[in-house]
């Protein structure tokens, strides 16, 4: 089948590519030289509000893959920002890790309080998944602002900035320039999860999780999966974002 008037796929690759004629290839050369070129034209302001959008899409993107395509609606995402954004906060501010130590880390432990939060999604689906969602928001924060002496509390928490080197990125175009590293790289990474097996499968559980069982499809593996890489997404925009302000607090 053809994607475009006079542009046929001849093999499975070429159907399955991400960018698939030379339009494709022209269109993200073009949107790479805009960023590229952003900090010359558009003032600080503008740049703050473009830096936004993309931590915006890294945390939307994790969301998308849970519940875009696996159909686990969860209402609590910013809850799993911030376990992401505190956990590097924590080690950087207090433990004096590198920034680029701590935002694995970061992703990891919002991944790890995914799973947790995500195995009611084993046995409730819909309202009551929501609910249950919605309750790993309010225990979250709830458990930062009892963890005073650690987190802050409700009066925050100070962190550096992040710094390559001897170069901290403190500058408005310095950090527009990180943040859009790590949107380009997320969106290529979410692209390419769902096309792999566990891609398809978040899709059939999403269409109907019981003929996905029917057909082999280990519910409670998959979806347990899409709720890890769905915080890990969170948690780096959650990293992301704290470091940006310099600041974190449960706002």
């Amino acid at each position: 089948m053809g994607s475009r008037f006079g542009t046929f796929h001849e093999s499975y690759a070429q159907d399955m590519a991400v960018f698939r004629t030379r339009g494709d290839w022209g269109v993200l050369f073009a949107f790479l030289v805009f960023l590229s070129v952003c900090p010359l034209f558009f003032s600080d302001r503008v740049l703050t509000i473009m830096t936004m959008i993309g931590i915006t899409v890294i945390s939307v993107h994790g969301l998308n893959i849970l519940t875009g395509y696996c159909g686990q609606i969860s209402m609590g995402h910013a809850g799993f920002m911030a376990v992401g954004g505190y956990t590097s906060a924590i080690l950087c501010a207090k433990l004096g890790w590198p920034y680029w130590a701590a935002l694995p880390c970061g992703a990891l432990a919002a991944g790890i309080a995914g799973l947790i939060f995500g195995l009611p999604s084993l046995k409730i689906k819909g309202f009551y998944l929501i609910m249950a969602t919605i309750a790993a928001q309010f225990i979250i924060i709830w458990t930062i602002i009892q963890l005073r002496s650690t987190t802050g509390g409700t009066d925050g928490l100070s962190v550096p900035r992040p710094a390559i080197g001897s170069i901290v990125l403190s500058s408005k175009t310095n950090y527009f320039y990180l943040v859009m590293a790590f949107t380009c790289l997320a969106t290529l990474l979410a692209k390419n999860i769902v096309r792999t097996r566990a891609g398809r499968a978040f899709i059939a559980i999403r269409d109907n999780d019981l003929a996905a069982e029917v057909m082999g499809i280990s519910l409670w593996s998959y979806k347990l999966q899409a709720f890890f890489i769905g915080c890990v997404y969170a948690g780096v925009a959650g990293s992301l974002l704290v470091h940006y302000f310099a600041f974190a607090s449960t706002d």
